[in-house]
């Protein structure tokens, strides 16, 4: 369980950005209101999954200095969200017995419940879950109870979804936050984040999917009847659109990145005859419209058509009345509701966070929308605690006493050279407090 806490900080390690959120406690309404945005280009990571530590650690640290500049406070501890390309979920159930006579339930029977359900799942050795999110409890036969606390029966159900990431990606990105100077305060799996972060409470009661589509990755979430179904991440984001663009073109990565912005994924027969140009070392080049509006429509309908397009036939799209709801930066792409519309066969729309106009101009788009959810995410566990059960082992950084441990400072990144500097500032301030204290 969370403790309670007056300032939230979220950070989000993307493969294409690094961005924190920071958010004030309201003591008076007790509602989060944003204060701040930093981001800053995210290196080091590949799919979702860290491949060069020191890199993202940078680029982690660039994130937060620009956040504390913006708001004016240090940022130490942090809710981290992260995608993974291995991250899926998984849907268990667990009984217990409240006793011979009826009684009402506690908080340690619903404790209880919850690790019943846990004991049925098979899971590999080196996978560890994320999240635990009761999905809906049973009394004594009596099914589809959103909260149990307090009623009384002799028989107690649940049916949970677990949330799975390999144990290594998960420890992997608790080092890296914590070697650039943040404690983690709690994980939050992307695809969760991201629909907490665009979609409405009658969405989410009446059923609805949500396809996050960034940069390495694609989550996919999906709500039937009020509770999370299903949650999972296909290793396609919006780099291997570039990628592809890059190949076929024979250009480096960077024309081909700002050549996809161009395209409109639309009929429009009079754009594809449009000649685009692009810089390449310094030499002007061209290709047609029509050569990467067909590059970045074949990879997104593949997305689409034999990924997305599984993911609800596994929970049944006719139980989704709301429809799909897209976000990540990909989300941009002009025509890309329609294209998807018409190869799901569905209503589609495109989902900026709901919080969008509380938070800074130029960072409210659809690629901040698990950055926001982040903060609805801490709402929700502050006033439900049994709503997100956390991981099922603790984390602890594997950094070694003597170590160099990254310092932000608002010049740059310094190192701070073995632990020998931290203790002698500590103790200095246990002097300068017993001083006081002496004095006052």
């Amino acid at each position: 369980m969370y403790e309670k806490i007056d300032l939230i900080a979220g950070l989000d390690i993307g493969t294409t950005k690094t961005s924190v959120i920071v958010a004030e406690k309201d003591r008076r309404t007790g509602e989060a209101q944003i204060i701040g945005v930093g981001s800053a280009p995210s290196m080091g990571l590949r799919k979702g999954l860290i491949v060069n530590f020191e890199q993202v650690v940078r680029s982690i640290s660039s994130a937060l200095e620009d956040a504390e500049s913006m708001t004016g406070i240090a940022v130490n501890k942090a809710f981290v969200c992260f995608s993974g390309a291995l991250t899926t979920s998984i849907i268990s159930k667990g009984m217990i017995s409240l006793g011979s006579t009826p009684r009402q339930v506690t908080e340690v029977d619903v404790q209880r419940v919850i690790d019943a359900s846990l004991s049925e799942i098979s899971m590999p050795n080196n996978y560890c879950t994320v999240h635990t999110i009761p999905v809906m409890y049973s009394i004594d036969g009596q099914k589809g109870i959103d909260d149990p606390l307090g009623m009384t029966g002799v028989r107690l159900e649940v049916e949970v979804q677990s949330i799975m990431s390999p144990t290594a990606t998960v420890q992997n990105v608790v080092n890296c936050a914590e070697r650039a100077g943040v404690g983690v305060t709690g994980l939050i799996a992307k695809p969760l984040a991201s629909a907490l972060g665009v979609l409405t409470p009658g969405e989410i009661t009446s059923g609805v999917a949500v396809v996050d589509i960034g940069g390495g990755t694609t989550g996919v979430s999906i709500y039937v009847d009020g509770a999370l179904k299903k949650l999972s991440v296909i290793q396609i984001g919006g780099d291997h659109i570039t990628n592809d663009v890059a190949r076929v073109l024979k250009i480096p990565m960077e024309a081909a990145e700002e050549l996809k912005k161009h395209i409109s994924l639309g009929d429009d027969s009079d754009a594809f005859d449009e000649e685009l140009e692009f810089l390449v070392q310094g030499k002007r080049g061209s290709c047609s419209a029509a050569q990467v509006h067909e590059v970045v429509y074949n990879r997104l309908e593949e997305l689409f058509e034999d990924f997305v397009n599984k993911e609800l036939r596994d929970i049944g799209s006719i139980m989704l009345p709301s429809g799909l709801v897209l976000t990540g930066g990909v989300a941009k792409t002009n025509g890309i509701a329609d294209m998807a519309s018409e190869i799901l066969g569905m209503p589609v729309r495109i989902a900026n966070p709901i919080d969008g106009p509380k938070m800074p101009p130029g960072r409210n788009g659809c690629e901040y929308a698990s950055l926001a959810g982040i903060i609805k995410y801490v709402n929700i566990l502050e006033k439900y605690p049994l709503k997100f059960i956390g991981p099922s082992i603790s984390f602890s950084s594997n950094i070694i006493a003597g170590q160099t441990k990254v310092k932000r400072s608002k010049v740059g990144v310094e190192e701070d050279h073995g632990p020998g500097v931290i203790v002698m500032f500590k103790n200095l301030l246990s002097t300068i407090k017993r001083t006081f204290k002496e004095l006052f």
